[in-house]
């Protein structure tokens, strides 16, 4: 059953578990490139793992170096499943498609509406298809 569709700004297919931030991310200094645990003490989830998970952000925050750690996590098989962005990110869409460029594993990347955030519970196991298309797994 499709929960939510996405505009694809890099394709590509994933499964994982959706992780749900309500606090803005910055990849740099928020998340730990060896061992992909969210690093920011203020925030809610900081200790969490996103490897291997469906990052649904509503915001981000940053630093152009953000594109660096993405590509470290990338490279190490350490990234997210799929990132889903509420707004676009230049930025992490860099990262992926440098990872794409230079014959790195890379993942699908997509908008979505804040509005349709909530579709996606988080924990929920979902599956994002090339088309941009997420549904439950």
């Amino acid at each position: 059953m499709e929960l939510a569709r996405g505009r694809v700004l890099v394709a590509g297919a994933a499964e994982g578990r959706v992780l749900r931030l309500a606090e803005p991310l910055s990849f740099w200094g928020g998340v730990d490139p060896r061992t992909s645990a969210l690093t920011d003490p203020r925030g809610p989830s900081a200790g969490t793992n996103i490897a291997g998970r469906v990052l649904v952000l509503g915001s981000t925050r940053g630093s152009s170096s953000s594109s660096a750690i993405l590509l470290e996590l990338l490279r190490a098989g350490r990234a997210p499943a799929a990132l889903i962005l509420a707004e676009v990110d230049a930025i992490l869409v860099i990262g992926v498609v440098v990872a794409r460029e230079m014959g790195w594993p890379t993942i699908p990347v997509l908008e979505l509406p804040l509005a349709d955030h909530a579709a996606l519970e988080d924990g929920m196991a979902v599956h994002v298809a090339e088309d941009g298309a997420i549904a439950a797994a």
